[in-house]
């Protein structure tokens, strides 16, 4: 049974790209269910869990009714406003102007070469004054753009037209609030790639934010690359039979993101990645497809209880981030080594980079995954100089802990069933959509609950309490050895030779402390933001210049001038011996290992 149409459509004009102008509207039809319409702007987007404003970018607001007459207005609280009817009126319009600047996956940005537009921080979203079964009802979407471009979407593209000479405008349609607002579109004179994955069409839609056409090789080894990931996916979880998959890459300077929404991506990577000779940053842009498509199964369709019915006004807090970004990073970097889209060294390297990041920290000891994933609103896009000693980020540390699940589930099932099992087995039977669910979304104890109906899971309930609720390290070490692999210090880590334990900033020729390291020597001695001046009389230069001056004088006192708000200090400091924060994975593997990195797709 088709949808009833709403009577509401959604209106943007990306032709003022000079200025950065988005004009926006919304019109609606009546009936009325009341004398004033209540319009709010949704502060937050899933999978972005942070409060924004996005109607601070708004002016020239108007309000009229179907005879063309203004309408008055007022605003209410942070993020809405009122508009009154006439006793008459059957139809309203709203219009008025966003500054689309800001440059981000999550925000709008429109220039003289593309416009990004993410739905939520674009249009007003009717909350009261009409029935409100018609907001699940079929939308109405009216874009119009210079003709020169093309858009990608996951909207329906009912029909497109010439709005004058130098514009297009093209009308879709789409059902329910939550496709609605889901549903990015980015528009360039860049033509879309499409192509065919198992049968369900994929399109890439690509953008660089300075006009940079990319290397067209690696531009197909990145297609080619998709494939192979996506297929990896089907094969875990089966191939889906939703509509087209879009995925909108932008190319900058130095930016880097990713969202997820139902049926698309937007992710955004240096240039460099495309560029050849450059593995590392290649090696990261097929880890963002994968984490960012492996969301259409974790997030998108199997989500936490709480998000089920979206309330984007609010800050909505779940204790399970740990499991649908933290998992999500996991599984998705499986993926691309089992998919042949990383090599097993790619996979070495990357791992290491991340415990880099894991032996430099030690919030573990004072916030635990839940703690973290709840605290998501107030630690993970607030961070500090500090944030490193008590905070704990939920992507890292819950990758981390997902590869101990894992592994431990397979030594108790006889490599038989893993972490990655574990979640196609929580879509199957909580995820929206699935014909199998037993009910919609999850909270701990289903997927506590879960683990333990699964093969070697029925004592490891109290396994995972200690990963997820527990302050304390994941013993990766323990994981590693079940595939005979161990960690060892990086032989390029030249910290070991005399170690400061700080995070350092050079500005103005002057060399600050950022941040600290776990057990660093000058916690107690300097604050964020001294700069460090010179090492035993020797004016230090640069950081580097700093290294090559502790070099070799592990176990010896140095003294340290340093300058504290303006006024200069000396401090005495006994070099340790670097933690050797860089690891390598030493050994081969055993044949466990090489099951584990092995394709699912010739079983």
């Amino acid at each position: 049974m088709s949808p009833e149409p709403s009577g509401i459509c959604f209106r943007a004009d990306a032709t003022n790209g000079a200025h950065h102008h988005l004009h926006a509207g919304v019109s609606i039809d009546g009936p009325f269910t009341s004398s004033q319409l209540l319009f709010r702007f949704p502060r937050w987007v899933p999978g972005s869990y942070f409060l924004r404003e996005p109607i601070q970018h708004m002016f020239d607001f108007t309000a009229t009714d179907q005879n063309g007459t203004e309408l008055t207005w007022k605003r209410v609280g942070v993020d809405g406003l009122v508009v009154r009817l006439k006793k008459d009126s059957t139809a309203v319009d709203i219009d008025y102007t966003l500054l689309a600047k800001e440059f981000s996956v999550r925000s709008n940005h429109l220039d003289t070469t593309h416009l990004h537009m993410m739905p939520p921080f674009t249009w007003f979203w009717p909350e009261r004054g009409i029935d409100h079964d018609r907001l699940e009802g079929e939308h109405g979407v009216e874009l119009t753009a210079p003709s020169s471009w093309t858009p990608a979407t996951q909207l329906n593209l009912l029909s497109e037209e010439d709005a004058n000479k130098a514009a297009k405008r093209w009308t879709f349609s789409t059902v329910g609030r939550d496709m609605m607002l889901d549903s990015i579109i980015e528009v360039n004179p860049n033509p879309a790639i499409t192509y065919d994955i198992d049968g369900r069409t994929h399109h890439l839609k690509w953008w660089d934010s300075g006009g940079h056409e990319p290397n067209a090789e690696r531009l197909q080894a990145f297609v080619e690359d998709t494939k192979r990931i996506a297929k990896e996916h089907h094969a875990l979880f089966g191939v889906p039979d939703w509509p087209e998959y879009t995925t909108v890459l932008q190319l900058t300077d130095t930016g880097r993101g990713g969202l997820e929404h139902m049926n698309s991506q937007t992710s955004m990577m240096p240039r460099s990645c495309l560029f050849p000779e450059h593995p590392d940053e290649y090696r990261d842009l097929v880890s963002l497809f994968s984490h960012e498509y492996l969301h259409q199964w974790n997030v998108k369709r199997l989500r936490p209880k709480k998000f089920l019915d979206y309330d984007l006004q609010s800050e909505v807090h779940t204790d399970l981030l740990w499991w649908f970004e933290g998992a999500t990073s996991w599984l998705g970097d499986m993926i691309c080594v089992r998919s042949g889209a990383w090599t097993e060294k790619d996979w070495r390297l990357d791992f290491e980079r991340k415990m880099k990041r894991h032996t430099a920290n030690n919030g573990m000891l004072r916030e635990s995954l839940a703690e973290s994933s709840h605290d998501a609103w107030i630690h993970l896009y607030r961070s500090g100089p500090y944030t490193r000693e008590n905070q704990i980020s939920y992507y890292l540390e819950g990758e981390l802990a997902l590869l101990c699940l894992d592994t431990e589930m397979r030594r108790r099932n006889n490599n038989t069933f893993g972490a990655c099992d574990l979640m196609a087995e929580l879509v199957r039977r909580y995820a929206i959509h699935s014909e199998e669910a037993e009910h919609m979304g999850v909270d701990y104890n289903d997927i506590r609950s879960t683990l333990k109906q699964c093969p070697g899971g029925a004592s490891m309930g109290p396994y995972l309490d200690r990963l997820v609720k527990h302050r304390n390290l994941p013993n990766v070490q323990r994981a590693l050895s079940s595939f005979r692999l161990k960690l060892i210090p990086h032989t390029s880590d030249k910290e070991g030779k005399g170690w400061l334990g700080v995070g350092l900033r050079e500005q103005s020729g002057r060399v600050k402390i950022t941040t600290y390291h776990a057990g660093s020597p000058l916690r107690t001695l300097t604050q964020v933001g001294d700069e460090l001046v010179a090492v035993d009389g020797v004016r230090i230069k640069s950081s580097v210049h700093l290294g090559k001056l502790i070099a070799g004088r592990a176990g010896e006192i140095i003294a340290l001038d340093i300058t504290h708000e303006g006024i200069l200090d000396s401090v005495k400091v006994e070099l340790p011996v670097s933690p050797q924060h860089g690891v390598s994975l030493k050994g081969n593997g055993n044949q466990r290992w090489k099951d584990w990195i092995k394709t699912r797709q010739s079983r």
